[in-house]
């Protein structure tokens, strides 16, 4: 029971790791377990909707601890000044560690946040890029506040996005619609 009751600890703490992103619709930030349980939600739907030849399995695992780490590494807000922003990858590459310390029994999670971090197979790639993609679907619904909030323009989005998105065919197909979808409303969206 002892290992169990850890484990539900380690989730309460990933509930508690604030993102720079305003909920939808609320005045509050979300948390990472919300946003990786709507990344597995969305790949799921998106891979059994398009009849995608991806393991759905795989993809909401890969989905559900992709920021894992992030309960000691804390999340990086990819608009944040570059000093925050600094030193990343080794605060999450040290944080794994220490998880995986902390968990050994737990191998197949650690299996698949490494399998994620590699990007060597489709569904890692699709969830990757559904990852980069799902955060400007999301704002769009929400009006844009957390861009007029943080000052970021479409320009932004555009630069940070584009190449990321790209390791996943099915995924930059639905990125350039809702590209397309954000610029007809950019001045709504986007600070001015």
């Amino acid at each position: 029971m002892d290992r169990i009751f850890e484990f539900l600890r380690l989730l309460h703490a990933f509930q508690q790791v604030k993102r720079r992103v305003f909920a939808n619709g609320e005045d509050r930030l979300e948390n990472d377990a919300e946003h990786s349980y709507q990344l597995a939600m969305a790949a799921w739907y998106l891979i059994e909707s398009g009849n995608l030849p991806l393991d759905k399995g795989k993809a909401m695992r890969y989905a559900l601890v992709h920021d894992l780490v992030e309960v000691y590494a804390g999340d990086t807000y990819v608009h944040a000044p570059e000093e925050e922003r600094r030193g990343k990858a080794e605060r999450e590459a040290e944080a794994l560690k220490r998880l995986e310390g902390e968990f050994p029994e737990c191998a197949g999670l650690f299996e698949a946040i490494h399998m994620y971090e590699k990007r060597e197979d489709a569904e890692s790639r699709f969830v990757y890029a559904l990852d980069k993609a799902i955060v400007p679907m999301n704002l769009y619904l929400d009006g844009g506040r957390t861009w007029r909030a943080h000052g970021v323009t479409f320009k932004m989005v555009l630069e940070n996005k584009t190449d990321k998105v790209k390791v996943s065919p099915e995924i930059e197909k639905i990125f350039y619609e809702v590209l397309a979808l954000l610029e007809t409303e950019k001045d709504k969206l986007f600070p001015v």
